[in-house]
């Protein structure tokens, strides 16, 4: 029976099955349940397990999991900093490894950077990153970003180890050049939002498409048991690329090509008016592709009612990777959202 390959991180040596753990989720699972998860995951044979200190408790629920009990050196741990400031860099690092009850990270990320943070820029964070490496906190440094322009310079920079980048079967040209160009220097290439935050539906298609690339690691965001099980079942079997397959692909990148929000949030600290955009912009998708209760729940209704407020200054929009036109994409949006919650459209 085939085994799912493993896939070394570029220079950094890193080796690991091709199908980590996204350990956002478990934030929202009980410390009990995410333990459960988080060692069957490892039971089943993932080895990267990806986080942050923005994730609020995950880390502590990996450090609960995996850190008392000899499992740490089995695994690679990468976690992130959105720090702007040395101060607050060393109060972030000192925590995760506290939280992750670890000496040491294996990947160390500046998480959704604004821009490639270099050496001299007056930040003094990658002269932070160095500083850490030297004393075997972290042992290698990495880079997370949204922004096309943010993360072809870090690409282009060297200074980096790897590099996390939205990558799925709905991801451009221009996103699929980074691959290779991360390929060609020996830059490891993390995966996040492999489903597309959500609009994914088909596991199979989206595993057999990142499988397709010999440097990327997929880490897919597993809170539930049922979720881990899927992902699990490709450890042993994972899925070739068929004409079914293709076919899934090329609908789904018919029906989800042009404007349409990826949910990445880096817009929602823009908005005066506190709209949940990364939800609500893509309502009219979500409650076609995934499951409607949660998404006509009452207080997804309440969360969709604020787009009533928008004052339409668009300052989202110059916060936006994709330069979404977001006001009209979140009336567009609740519009379609109210004739469905009247009965005047059918899911």
């Amino acid at each position: 029976m085939a085994r799912i390959k493993n896939v070394t991180l570029g220079k950094t040596g890193i080796t690991v099955p091709q199908n980590g753990f996204g350990a956002l989720p478990i934030q929202r699972d009980s410390k009990e349940d995410a333990v459960k998860i988080l060692r069957r995951a490892y039971e089943g044979g993932m080895r990267f397990f990806d986080t942050a200190r923005a994730y609020t408790d995950s880390e502590e629920k990996l450090g609960l999991a995996f850190g008392d009990n000899g499992i740490r050196n089995d695994i690679i741990i990468a976690t992130k900093t959105g720090a702007k400031d040395p101060d607050t860099f060393w109060e972030h690092l000192h925590t995760s490894l506290k939280t992750l009850k670890t000496d040491h990270v294996d990947i160390y990320q500046l998480h959704m950077a604004p821009k490639c943070y270099r050496p001299d820029d007056g930040s003094g964070l990658y002269e932070c990153l160095l500083k850490a490496k030297e004393q075997g906190k972290i042992l290698h440094i990495g880079i997370t970003a949204h922004l096309l322009s943010v993360a072809d310079e870090a690409v282009g920079s060297g200074l980096y180890e790897t590099l996390q980048f939205p990558f799925s079967y709905l991801s451009s040209d221009k996103d699929l050049e980074i691959v290779r160009k991360c390929a060609d220097k020996g830059i490891g290439f993390i995966a996040m939002k492999s489903l597309a935050g959500g609009l994914i539906t088909d596991s199979k298609a989206a595993m057999a498409y990142c499988l397709g690339f010999d440097n990327v690691v997929p880490i897919w965001g597993i809170q539930r048991e049922n979720e881990l099980t899927e992902w699990l079942s490709f450890m042993d079997n994972p899925p070739e690329m068929t004409d079914e397959l293709r076919a899934v692909i090329a609908r789904d990148r018919e029906e989800l090509s042009g404007s349409f929000c990826r949910g990445c949030g880096y817009c929602l600290s823009a908005c005066p008016m506190g709209i949940k955009i990364n939800n609500c912009a893509r309502m009219s998708l979500m409650i076609r592709r995934a499951p409607t209760g949660p998404w006509l729940a009452p207080a997804m209704q309440e969360q969709m009612k604020e787009i009533e407020n928008c004052i339409q200054c668009r300052a989202c929009e110059a916060r936006c990777p994709y330069s979404l036109p977001i006001p009209e994409l979140l009336q567009k949006n609740y519009d379609d959202y109210q004739n469905v919650l009247s009965g005047k459209t059918v899911v």
